[in-house]
């Protein structure tokens, strides 16, 4: 929305605790969830994305070619998905949402694994650009904008290894460096502060 330079206000949900101002908007009791100024409700990150396309066209985040769409559709279930499932549940899951929730302590060799896989993601993430420009193609998209979510949730609590991966590095910072992207990079959770460089723009 910020890309598209379109206002709204956002509204914390716990979804641990399923509440009912959640289940009265999504059955699935899941975020984020979209609520338009005319009217329209809409649930999953993804199907957001395409209505704020089809809505407000001024800034195009999809390309138009059917082949590069699905290019960018394809990259974001990678991320949405496969990253999540494997790096982000890992780590932040396991340091961040348990603590919140009161659901456990952290399970260790949980951690280890999201530490293990970062790196195959990372590498992925260097292919892509040391061969376009972002990475789906020649234009920002949808695709670096999931990725660049998964990863800045992951950052947040330093596990990132940038060092390892500078062309992943090159990306990211092109992203920090967006003024769509700076307000994410000014949140904080009581309690556990972000490593120094997480809302520096040059690391």
């Amino acid at each position: 929305m910020n890309e598209k330079g379109l206002s709204y206000e956002l509204a914390v949900e716990k979804p641990w605790e399923h509440g009912d101002s959640l289940l009265a908007i999504n059955p699935a009791a899941e975020v984020p969830v979209l609520k338009d100024e005319n009217g329209a409700l809409i649930a999953d990150a993804q199907a957001i994305c395409e209505y704020l396309e089809e809505t407000y066209e001024d800034v195009k985040l999809l390309p138009e070619h059917p082949n590069a769409r699905a290019e960018v559709r394809r990259l974001i279930a990678w991320f949405d998905r496969k990253f999540q499932t494997e790096v982000t549940d890992n780590l932040v899951d396991e340091k961040v949402i348990k603590r919140l929730s009161r659901t456990g302590t952290p399970n260790t060799a949980a951690i280890r694994a999201g530490h293990h896989n970062i790196h195959y993601h990372l590498d992925y993430i260097s292919y892509l650009t040391e061969r376009r420009n972002w990475l789906a193609g020649d234009e920002l998209t949808y695709a670096d904008l999931a990725a660049a979510a998964q990863i800045s949730a992951v950052d947040y609590l330093g596990d990132v290894p940038w060092e390892q991966h500078p062309s992943a590095k090159v990306w990211y910072s092109r992203i920090k460096s967006r003024p769509s992207f700076r307000p994410l990079l000014a949140d904080n959770l009581p309690g556990m502060p972000a490593p120094s460089h997480y809302a520096d723009l040059d690391f």
